[in-house]
């Protein structure tokens, strides 16, 4: 697939998604969000993608922000067609059925760190730095930071960064819970396609109805996400890869997982 901003790698069931925009520090601009937002359309579609990867070319950001030099001169209704852009991206990344793990590069301000928040899993370089600086230009976060950040985090650590606009490095936000793990620059692209390759050993199904589980469950009362996760438990006994799982369980070998 040809993009103007990304690059699109698919090597089996796993896709690679780069943000390229080295000489801006990958910032996303709109054309760069409706660039993801078209790939992130298609992967939700192709039944073969079990898992993404979702990262930032070069050594020095993964996405640095938004682009300032596009926001400057709008107006509240531009802003606000922007605000539904990035929603809209960040939304479709959240709900994609396949799990998608950011691999946090370098900068990830601003939008960067919520793009990364939309990921089911972050796993971070050693030089990347996370921040929520939007207080420093007079507005907040806009693509969903004030949201996802918190529901990470929790309400302190999010207020304390939100509020403040400084930025904290790698290890801080392993220390948070902000990510998964902090690993060399030349170690993230290997473990995060570990995880990917793990993953995409799994039940399609199973993985994706988990997701749900957890995303959903999320913005529910404990009863009515228990209830959730019930009726996505007794609908995978109707799948073909339930009756392989556990078959293959009771056989001592390993499972073919069909997504069927």
């Amino acid at each position: 697939m040809n993009f103007e901003t990304i690059l699109f790698e698919k090597t089996g069931p796993i896709v690679t998604v780069t943000i390229n925009r080295q000489k801006a520090l990958n910032a996303l601009n709109p054309t760069v969000i409706d660039d993801l937002t078209h790939a992130f359309a298609t992967i939700g579609e192709d039944g073969e993608v079990r898992a993404v990867i979702l990262t930032g070319a070069g050594d020095r950001a993964f996405v640095a922000g938004a682009d300032i030099s596009v926001m400057a001169t709008m107006g509240p209704k531009e802003a606000l067609a922007l605000a539904e852009k990035g929603h809209g991206l960040c939304d479709r990344i959240a709900r994609l059925p396949q799990p998608v793990i950011a691999a946090v590069n370098g900068f990830a301000l601003g939008g960067g760190t919520e793009l990364a928040l939309a990921c089911d899993v972050i796993y971070a370089s050693t030089k990347a730095q996370f921040g929520q600086p939007e207080v420093k230009i007079g507005v907040l976060p806009g693509f969903g930071g004030t949201q996802r950040l918190f529901r990470r985090v929790g309400p302190g650590r999010a207020a304390e960064m939100i509020y403040a606009g400084e930025s904290i490095n790698a290890e801080e936000a392993l220390r948070i819970g902000l990510v998964n793990l902090v690993v060399a620059p030349e170690e993230l692209l290997s473990r995060a396609r570990t995880l990917a390759e793990k993953i995409a050993q799994r039940a399609p199904q199973a993985v994706a109805m988990s997701k749900r589980a957890l995303n959903e469950g999320m913005e529910m009362g404990l009863a009515q996400g228990n209830a959730l996760e019930r009726r996505l438990f007794a609908d995978l006994f109707s799948t073909a890869d339930q009756k392989e799982g556990m078959a293959a369980f009771l056989e001592k070998r390993t499972a073919n997982f069909t997504g069927r």
